[in-house]
């Protein structure tokens, strides 16, 4: 039961969140603070120790940083920051976090392409009757939650605490 708890969390969690950022534009506090308390009720549970918890959250911190400075820059929104240092702690501070930030950045670069084109093209889809979010053709941000949380969903096999709670079997 417990095993099915994290591998539920995880992935609902940035699945709110991306459908959230996609059709408001906003990523809910409450998503990204669903994130850290459910790592931390988890992570024991799953026999990390203090220390690799403590990895965990450098790896959290250098992320949290990083946005909090592109934030600073407004280059980066603020839900997005949290959301992705959120999502930064259950990786840890290893080579699955730089997985994670990987993945982020691609899809990230991706999506930033498609809502662009979309963007350009927005009156003749409305022309033509296919119905477009207005948050995607009126704002002027991306919703860098869906790169969030696809690219988390990708990277999470790779999580420690996956690997803990099913014994590596994923």
């Amino acid at each position: 039961m417990l095993e099915a708890s994290t591998l539920l969390i995880f992935p609902l969690c940035l699945s709110i969140a991306a459908i959230s950022d996609l059709l408001t534009m906003t990523i809910p506090n409450l998503v990204s603070l669903a994130l850290a308390v459910s790592f931390f009720v988890l992570a024991p549970v799953f026999g990390l120790s203090i220390a690799e918890m403590g990895m965990h959250f450098v790896g959290a911190g250098i992320v949290f940083f990083a946005c909090f400075a592109l934030f600073a820059l407004n280059v980066m929104g603020g839900g997005d920051a949290k959301l992705l240092a959120a999502a930064a702690l259950w990786f840890g501070f290893d080579s699955s976090l730089a997985e994670f930030l990987v993945y982020v950045a691609f899809i990230g670069g991706v999506v930033t392409v498609l809502i662009v084109l979309l963007r350009s093209q927005s009156s003749m889809l409305m022309a033509i009757g296919i119905p477009v979010p207005s948050s995607l053709t009126v704002a002027k941000k991306i919703p860098y939650g869906i790169a969030i949380a696809i690219g988390g969903i990708l990277a999470f096999p790779s999580s420690s605490l996956v690997i803990a709670a099913t014994g590596g079997a994923l």
